[in-house]
């Protein structure tokens, strides 16, 4: 050996340092959690499931507040103090029926029941201004009798009647390749949404016509109206919008209100206004406690009508009332991802309008009891009181949720889906066992696969 033959030791040989492993990631909960929201949020189904609970949650606690809010104007009355819930929960009742005959229609049918809507929307409002037939509610003549305490108001279903009708006529002209040319963007779409809003201001409810001037400008945004033909059409109704307002001491004084804190500013009364925001400066983080309003007892004028957001804001607090903006917020994020994600040009115009129609009245009738906007005496959509703002507000969610299932993608997740149980019974009393999941069976042959995410 030749360690025998030197007497010395052999030299100690060097260990070669093998490169660390890197230490796997750590597992952030919240990144997780953001990932799975993530692939949540982009399911095919999403927009479905937020139409339809959010406008469901938006009904029963519209409901809820209407019961509270509505019982001592009842009782003032000399009725029951259940009496304005129960005709809001009858007008609930027959509004969820549309809604659930409308989100079962095919599109051609929708687009079918176009022309008769507005013809018979058109008729209603030409009634109401004929002597005998029309009656006045607060100042407003827009209103038709139908015997006892039931009234209709068919300035709301010209809302439904222009968004139909509409988004039919666009969609004819873009298939015929016309809306390059401004006469044909113009025509008749503006002409019949004058003919509306002249009808709706002959009894003098400029409320709703800003609902209607702004379905209009929607429906001219999305068939893509160049910039100078939208501004020149939104110069014409701006400048009528002024000599209304103008004309008007009454229209002048709510323009007065705005950011008032005392009820008597200048020669404007501003009662309503001023106490729709102590109704909510005195509600605090969690509200007084459903049924608990101030306010309500003879302080603030339409407390279940107009201003049911103040006495939400004072019986639930701060997160009643955001809570609700959050719900519309789901709405209004549902409607335009249905429009945004069809290749149907109907229903990419219909489900557009829709959503202008419902955001533009949550935002001027909130504006309006936060003191930002003038009073324009518009209902919040599914929650004030009133049927006949109710009906067709609940059809156009029918008309959302049918559009949301129509989507490819969708139509193939709530086909994938199977009934919870696992048995039926077959012919002659057999009992039939089904067969699994059709996507659980694809996810176990095909583990590595990408998950569609459609539930």
């Amino acid at each position: 050996m030749p360690s025998s033959r030197t007497g010395g030791r052999a030299p100690a040989q060097r260990s070669v340092k093998r490169p660390a492993a890197p230490r796997p990631p750590r597992d952030n909960p919240v990144r997780r959690f953001l990932i799975r929201a993530r692939k949540a949020w982009d399911r095919p189904l999403t927009a479905y499931y937020l139409i339809l609970g959010g406008s469901l949650l938006i009904t029963v606690l519209g409901l809820v507040m209407v019961y509270s809010a509505s019982q001592i104007t009842a009782l003032q009355l000399s009725l029951p103090g259940s009496y304005f819930f129960r005709k809001q929960f009858l007008a609930a009742a027959i509004g969820g029926g549309l809604l659930f005959a409308a989100s079962r229609m095919p599109v051609k049918l929708h687009r079918a029941l176009a022309y008769p809507i507005l013809a018979g929307a058109v008729f209603l409002m030409v009634l109401v201004q004929v002597p005998g037939i029309g009656m006045a509610v607060n100042g407003n003549q827009n209103w038709i009798s139908l015997g006892g305490s039931f009234q209709i108001q068919p300035s709301e279903f010209g809302k439904l009647a222009l968004v139909l009708w509409g988004a039919d006529l666009i969609a004819r002209k873009q298939e015929k390749k016309l809306l390059t040319q401004w006469k044909h963007m113009l025509v008749p779409l503006v002409p019949v949404s004058f003919l509306l809003l002249g009808l709706i201001m002959l009894g003098g409810d400029m409320g709703t016509a800003i609902i209607l001037t702004a379905i209009l400008f929607g429906l001219l945004w999305l068939a893509g109206a160049p910039t100078r033909l939208f501004v020149g059409v939104l110069s014409v109704a701006s400048a009528i919008g002024v000599i209304l307002i103008k004309t008007s001491p009454n229209r002048m004084a709510r323009l007065a209100c705005i950011g008032a804190t005392e009820p008597k500013s200048g020669v404007a009364d501003c009662w309503q206004a001023v106490h729709g925001i102590y109704a909510l400066a005195s509600g605090g983080l969690f509200g007084s406690g459903l049924g608990a309003s101030v306010e309500k007892w003879g302080q603030l004028p339409e407390a279940h009508t107009d201003f049911i957001f103040a006495v939400t804001g004072e019986e639930l607090g701060l997160a009643g009332t955001l809570s609700v903006l959050a719900l519309f917020a789901a709405l209004g994020y549902a409607g335009i991802r249905v429009a945004g994600r069809t290749e149907d040009p109907f229903v990419r115009y219909a489900a557009g309008g829709v959503t202008t129609w419902i955001t533009a009245q949550a935002v001027i009738n909130i504006g309006a009891v936060l003191g930002l906007l003038p009073i324009a005496g518009v209902p919040l959509p599914l929650f004030s009181y009133g049927g006949s703002a109710l009906l067709p507000t609940m059809f156009a969610i029918g008309l959302l949720i049918a559009f949301a299932r129509d989507e490819p993608a969708a139509r193939a997740a709530l086909a994938m889906r199977q009934p919870r149980f696992g048995r039926k019974r077959g012919t002659g009393g057999s009992v039939v066992t089904r067969s699994p999941r059709r996507w659980n069976t694809m996810r176990r042959r095909a583990p590595g696969a990408r998950s569609s995410g459609e539930r």
